[in-house]
């Protein structure tokens, strides 16, 4: 039974690793993204060399393998959400007096504003973990607004 129990953690970590690797190499971090990919690598390695081993003999560790996958892609995707690595940009259509009042609640973040006839276009650039609070403050100001949410590939 320790088999199987360790061919599941170990494939959740591989998993994991392999998300958080994804992760930092797409925010530009390529060192600390080649050595997860080597610890990615042994994890690997002495996973599927666990289960490959007499393999026809016990296939129940195929199963505990693959249940290993599955619940290690979900903790790397709920990994990737509380790390939230990068830099958003929030876009959301306005009245200019709306805009002027979330623009004070934000004054901390970059802010980008284009007044058109009585209405405001306004683009705050902020940290990623942040974007739920500042869409939160926009919402509170206009509850109908559209707001429009990209992943900044760079900035400075």
């Amino acid at each position: 039974m320790l088999i199987y129990i360790g061919i599941f953690v170990f494939k959740i970590i591989e998993d994991a690793l392999g998300t958080l690797r994804i992760i930092v190499v797409s925010n530009g971090k390529k060192k600390l993204g080649a050595f997860l990919q080597f610890l990615n690598a042994l994890v690997w390695v002495l996973v599927t060399g666990t289960v490959i081993t007499n393999i026809n003999k016990d296939p129940l560790k195929i199963v505990f393998f693959a249940l290993g996958s599955l619940v290690g892609s979900y903790v790397g995707s709920l990994l990737e959400e509380k790390i939230a690595m990068g830099t958003n940009v929030i876009m959301t259509e306005t009245s200019q007096v709306n805009a002027e009042r979330i623009k004070l609640q934000l004054r901390k973040y970059k802010i980008t504003d284009i007044k058109q006839n009585n209405s405001t276009l306004i683009m705050v650039t902020c940290p990623r973990k942040k974007s739920e609070k500042v869409m939160a403050i926009i919402r509170n100001y206009d509850k109908d607004c559209e707001i429009i949410t990209e992943k900044v590939k760079s900035f400075s």
